[in-house]
Parts: C-alpha cells; sequence; structure tokens
C-alpha cells in the first residue's frame, strides 16, 4: 500500500509540475490556513498509528507556522496525547502483548513499568529523540501501566523535546528568509 501510494504521489508531482512552486505551494497554504491547523492536528494523532515518528511533523509545523510557535507546541502535545492514548488503550487489539511477551515476561515488564522508576523510563524514552515514542506507549499499555503516570511521563518528556523542534524549526525558516 505505501509503495502504491508513493508512486501515486510521484506520477501526480511529474503530471502537475506548475502545482508545486514556491508561489503555488505558498498561495495554498495562506487559502487554507484556518484547516491547515485543523489538518495538522489530525495528522498528529493519525501519525502514532503508523509508527512514523513526531519529530518530522513537529519540525514541519514549526516551519510552516511561524510566529505561532506556542500553537503548534499545543497543537503538537495534543496530538501526541490523542495519540499516546488511544495506541495505550488499543495496544491490546494490536496483539502487541504476544511481541512484548516473548521478550519481556508480562509479570516481569509490568512490574518494571508500575516501579518507582517505571515513570521516569517512560519520560526518558519519550525525551530521547533516537527511539519512537510510540513503543513505550504500546508497552506501557501491553504492561498496563497505571495511565496517570504513562500519560503523565510521556508528556513531560514530549514536551521538552517538542519545545526543542518547534523553536528550531521556527528558527530555522528565519535563516532562510
Amino acid at each position: 500500500m505505501w509503495l502504491i501510494a508513493i508512486l501515486l504521489c510521484l506520477l501526480y508531482f511529474f503530471t502537475h509540475r506548475d502545482e508545486f512552486t514556491t508561489a503555488a505551494i505558498a498561495s495554498f497554504f495562506q487559502k487554507f490556513n484556518s484547516y491547515m491547523l485543523f489538518a495538522y492536528f489530525i495528522v498528529s494523532i493519525v501519525r502514532g498509528f503508523t509508527l512514523i515518528p513526531s519529530t518530522p511533523f513537529v519540525l514541519a509545523g514549526g516551519i510552516l507556522f511561524p510566529g505561532q510557535e506556542w500553537l503548534v507546541l499545543l497543537i503538537s502535545l495534543m496530538g501526541i496525547a490523542c495519540s499516546a492514548t488511544l495506541i495505550y488503550h488499543f495496544s491490546h487489539l494490536m496483539r502487541l502483548g504476544a511481541v512484548i511477551e516473548k521478550r519481556y515476561p508480562q509479570e516481569k515488564l509490568k512490574q518494571k513499568m508500575e516501579s518507582r522508576n517505571g515513570v521516569f523510563f517512560v519520560l526518558l524514552w519519550s525525551f530521547f529523540p533516537v527511539v519512537p515514542t510510540d513503543a513505550i506507549c504500546y508497552a506501557a499499555g501491553a504492561a498496563k501501566m497505571r495511565f496517570i503516570s504513562y500519560i503523565f511521563a510521556v508528556l513531560l518528556g514530549e514536551l521538552i523535546i517538542c519545545s526543542v523542534y518547534v523553536f528550531t524549526g521556527s528558527g530555522l525558516i528565519n535563516l532562510f528568509i
């Protein structure tokens, strides 16, 4: 499916080159600016189910919506919160528990997630930019970690790293304009 989607996008790009000029793209964003923030929010939520990291989307938000960094940060965190909540609650339907069970016995993982250090483990995982936060969301849901502790840790870790991304993305656009 991904390959077909990519091929269709490339086909459209090569047959409609005039729609991909800087002026055309800027005009599109100006025309649909209010909808773009809503679309950005929806993409932030759906992204978690695709296992695509949030980093490119958060950076893109900082670039696409200059001067609205705080709003982009809020939308990014709301999207991450919704995505993390959905992944946590539906991890059993994704049969991730069986995969985790092979590597870590369910009781051992549950003990680790519910230990004193479980919150710090999730927080550091969420903050560390190289590892996917979605993976810890699946693991916490499968291990049935206390939701309040889990979502607090995810949001705090993501707040730190997303702040860096949003303001870096906004700074990058200022370098080139």
